[in-house]
C-alpha cells in the first residue's frame, strides 16, 4: 500500500484519465432561507427565501467531480424538452474538459430534486422525475452514443440513479461493449439486483445496497466482506468497493480485503459522496493507479465532500492537504486555494451563516502593519479571505526587482497568521475579479485609501456589503524595508 506521501504525489495523475459516464442525469435545485415563524394556515414552518442555485446531480455530479479532479470527460444522457433540460446543457457548457451527447426525451420529464434549507438545515425535498426504462430508440441512441465515445477514453462510468436510463438490458449492453474495447467499467448501483452489472469491473455499493441486494448482513467488518464475495461470486463482477458511511470503505477483490478508516470529522451533507466516490476510483484508474492506492483516494475525496453542504466536489488541492493533514509543515496548504475551491469553501461557510470578509495585497514582506491589518480586518467578519498578487502581477506593479518572496512563500506566510482563513492567488493587477466571484460582506482596506479607491467597493456596496477602512500601524513599510536591507 502506497505511503501517504507517496499517495499525495498521486493526485496531479488524475488530470490524466479520460472517463466515459453514463447515466441518469439531474437538476439539484437548492433553495436558502431563514425560518422566524410557524405558518398560521399549517403548523409548518415559513421560509423566507434568501437564495437560489442550481447544479449538475445525479451522473451529472459525477461529470462535475470528474472535472473538478481535472479528468477529460465523455458525458451521455438523457433530459426531457424542457426548461430543466435545457439548464443542464448550460451548466455543462460551463464546465471546462467536458464533452456531452444528451439525448432528448419528448414527453418525459428532465428529473429535478428541489431542497429547501433554514441555514444548513434542509427542510424539504421536493422531486420531480419519471422511473420508466427508456423507448427503445433511445436506448439505441445511448448505445451508439456511448460507442462512438469509448475510443477516446480510458474508463467507464455508470451512474444509476434508478431513473430508467440504465434499466433493463441497457447496462449489460453497455459492458459488453467497454469490454469489447478493453475498458474498465465501474458502476454505482441501485436497486436490489447486481446482476444486472455482470461483467463490470468494480461496483461501489453503500452498506444498506449491499445488504438488500445481498440479503445479507453488512453491519461488520468480517459481515461486510462475506456479502462482497456473495456479490462477486454470484454476480459476476470484479471488486466490490463499499462505502460504509462514518467507518469508511471496505475494498473486497478476490481473497483479499482491505477496511480504510473513516477520519474523524464533521458531517453537513453525505448526498453526493457516492458520487464523488465513484469519480475518484474512476479517475485514478484511467490514469493507471492500483486500485487499492484508487480506494484511498476516494475515501479521502468522500470525506472532504461530507464536511460541505449540498452535492459537492473534492478539489486535487483539497484531497493533498487533507492526506498530509498530519504534517504541522503542511497545515497552511488547507488555506491556499484557487478560484474556484476557494468559492465552493466560500459557499459553504456562507451556508453556516457565516460573514464573508475580503482584503488583498502584495504581502511582500510580512511585518507588524501587515499583522495589524489582518487581524482588524478578521474582526469585522467571520471568515477573512486575502487576495495575494502572484508574481507575475508583483513585477507590472512595483518593478521587476519585485517581489523579494516568491507566490507560494508568501501564500504560505499569511496561511499561518490565524487571522487568515483563505488565500487565493490572483494574476491580474487588481482583485475585482476575485470580489465579484467571492461577493464579501466587508471589503477590507488600509485606511491610506479613500472609500472612492477602494477596488472593488462600489461593487461591494450596491448588494449591501460594506467597505471597511483599517487604521494602519505607522513606521512600517515593505519598501522602506527593503530599502534598509538594501543599504
Amino acid at each position: 500500500m502506497t505511503a501517504d506521501a507517496d499517495l499525495a504525489a498521486l493526485v496531479p495523475r488524475l488530470a490524466d484519465a479520460r472517463v466515459l459516464v453514463i447515466g441518469d442525469v439531474m437538476l439539484d435545485r437548492y433553495v436558502y432561507g431563514d425560518v422566524s415563524r410557524i405558518s398560521p394556515e399549517a403548523p409548518v414552518p415559513v421560509c423566507r427565501v434568501t437564495d437560489e442555485t442550481a447544479m449538475l446531480g445525479g451522473a451529472g455530479n459525477v461529470v462535475r467531480n470528474l472535472a473538478a479532479l481535472g479528468a477529460s470527460v465523455e458525458f451521455v444522457a438523457a433530459i426531457g424538452h424542457d426548461e430543466a433540460g435545457t439548464e443542464i446543457r448550460r451548466l455543462l457548457v460551463e464546465i471546462a474538459g467536458v464533452r456531452a451527447d444528451l439525448v432528448v426525451t419528448a414527453g418525459r420529464p428532465t428529473t429535478v430534486k428541489t431542497r429547501y434549507f433554514a441555514g444548513i438545515q434542509q427542510l424539504l425535498r421536493a422531486d420531480r422525475e419519471a422511473t420508466e426504462p427508456l423507448a427503445g430508440a433511445t436506448v439505441d441512441a445511448i448505445v451508439a452514443n456511448a460507442a462512438a465515445a469509448l475510443a477516446g477514453t480510458d474508463v467507464v462510468v455508470l451512474s444509476d440513479y434508478g431513473k430508467g436510463v440504465l434499466a433493463g438490458p441497457l447496462a449489460g449492453r453497455l459492458i459488453a461493449a467497454a469490454a469489447k474495447a478493453g475498458r474498465p467499467v465501474i458502476v454505482d448501483p441501485k436497486g436490489d439486483d447486481f446482476a444486472r452489472y455482470r461483467g463490470a469491473s468494480v461496483i461501489t455499493p453503500n452498506r444498506r445496497e449491499l445488504a438488500e441486494a445481498t440479503r445479507m448482513k453488512a453491519a461488520t467488518d468480517d459481515e461486510v466482506t462475506a456479502a462482497a464475495r456473495a456479490v462477486i461470486a454470484q454476480c459476476g463482477v470484479g471488486t466490490v468497493l463499499c462505502t460504509r458511511s462514518a467507518e469508511g470503505m471496505t475494498l473486497v477483490t478476490g481473497e483479499s480485503a482491505d477496511h480504510l478508516p473513516a477520519e474523524a470529522r464533521a458531517v453537513f451533507d453525505v448526498s453526493g459522496a457516492g458520487d464523488t466516490v465513484v469519480a475518484t476510483v474512476a479517475a485514478a484508474l484511467g490514469a493507471g493507479m492500483a486500485l487499492v492506492d484508487a480506494a484511498r483516494l476516494a475515501n479521502v475525496a468522500a470525506g472532504i465532500v461530507v464536511g460541505k453542504v449540498g452535492t459537492a466536489v473534492a478539489w486535487p488541492q483539497e484531497i493533498v492537504a487533507d492526506i498530509r493533514r498530519h504534517d504541522p509543515l503542511a497545515a497552511p496548504e488547507r488555506k491556499v486555494l484557487a478560484l474556484a475551491p476557494a468559492i465552493d469553501r466560500v459557499r459553504g461557510w456562507r451556508a453556516e451563516g457565516k460573514r464573508i470578509g475580503f482584503t488583498n495585497g502584495c504581502f511582500d514582506l510580512i511585518h507588524p502593519g501587515h499583522v495589524a491589518l489582518l487581524a482588524k480586518s478578521r474582526a469585522a467578519c467571520d471568515r477573512l479571505v486575502v487576495g495575494l498578487n502572484s508574481d507575475a502581477s508583483v513585477r507590472r506593479l512595483k518593478g521587476p526587482s519585485r517581489p523579494v518572496q516568491n507566490e507560494a512563500a508568501r501564500a504560505a506566510v499569511l496561511a499561518s497568521l490565524a487571522s487568515v482563513d483563505l488565500v487565493v492567488v490572483f494574476d491580474e493587477d487588481t482583485p475585482i475579479r476575485l470580489i465579484e466571484a467571492i461577493r464579501p460582506e466587508i471589503l477590507a482596506k488600509g485606511a491610506d485609501y479613500t472609500l472612492d479607491q477602494v477596488v472593488g467597493g462600489a461593487f461591494v456596496r450596491a448588494y449591501g456589503g460594506k467597505v471597511v477602512l483599517v487604521d494602519l500601524e505607522p513606521g512600517h513599510s515593505t519598501t522602506a524595508t527593503i530599502a534598509r536591507i538594501s543599504r
